[in-house]
């Protein structure tokens, strides 16, 4: 079974709460319930997009101005990616039959229960932050008949007792590749992680291959926004900052992009490893 299939075979429809969040007559998230509007609801589970299914506050809206009711100052907090997005990064991953893959950040779990329709279920591991996702997420990959091991738990830190892993997917921006994704995992294995847009607007999706010592290096593929890691947002000034650094280094592709990652750190390069950036 390839990705395309096992997308047409697991029913997204499954994973998604009765409630959902969509932009109002204002531009602000409201809630949309299928029990109240159901045609609208399957129509936005059906579209090859996002599906807001938690939110919160945005901390940069002061609290007087907040408002649930109208949506005033909420934002996404979890969601279920885009049919699109979730075949492309399944495509980076190169996937095998016997593989074993942990997956950060669990969502709905419609993405873990793909990787279990193409993989089987007891070579998937899922971390959630968010205890009551993991516990929708861990209720609805057992209805669905794809029991994989949903964990309550920090993404950034992997999952030990599983280890080691053939791939590592994230399913949140981040700014950086954490030393416990690459220890977890093999040497030759891979570790995918979309980018905050620090350095590039288009948000690009990272593809490292793990070395010995857990160090890593790789390149960056197309564009793949996500939300961010819990507490890893970017403050709009940096992000403008930082496509202002781009523009002035001649736009150049996402593609010419890439990653090194060492016991010292990591260093963001244009071209080739010599060219650090960031």
């Amino acid at each position: 079974m390839n990705i395309r299939e096992a997308l047409a075979t697991v029913p997204r429809e499954a994973f998604i709460p009765d409630e959902i969040f969509v932009p109002g007559g204002n531009g602000w998230l409201v809630p949309l319930r299928r029990s109240e509007h159901p045609d609208r609801w399957r129509e936005h589970v059906a579209a090859d997009e996002a599906v807001v299914t938690r939110t919160g506050f945005d901390p940069d809206v002061p609290p007087e101005l907040r408002d649930a009711s109208t949506g005033r100052g909420v934002e996404a907090t979890s969601s279920s990616s885009a049919p699109f997005i979730m075949a492309r990064l399944l495509e980076a991953l190169e996937l095998e039959p016997g593989l074993r893959v942990l997956e950060i950040g669990t969502g709905t779990g419609y993405n873990a229960a793909v990787l279990a329709c193409l993989l089987g279920s007891e070579n998937v591991v899922s971390v959630e932050i968010d205890p009551v996702a993991a516990a929708r997420a861990r209720e609805a990959t057992r209805a669905a008949g794809y029991p994989v091991q949903v964990i309550d738990g920090d993404g950034e830190r992997g999952h030990p007792p599983g280890a080691p892993y053939d791939r590592v997917i994230v399913t949140a921006s981040a700014r950086a590749v954490s030393r416990a994704w690459l220890e977890q995992t093999r040497e030759g294995g891979t570790v995918l992680v979309p980018w905050a847009p620090t350095f590039h607007p288009d948000w690009p999706l990272c593809r490292v291959t793990v070395g010995p010592g857990a160090t890593g290096e790789g390149r960056f593929l197309g564009p793949s926004p996500f939300m961010p890691l819990r507490g890893r947002r970017v403050r709009p000034r940096a992000m403008d900052e930082a496509e202002e650094r781009w523009k002035k280094a001649g736009r150049p592709d996402c593609t010419r992009y890439g990653l090194t990652v060492t016991a010292e750190g990591q260093r963001v390069w244009l071209d080739s490893p010599d060219n650090v950036i960031a």
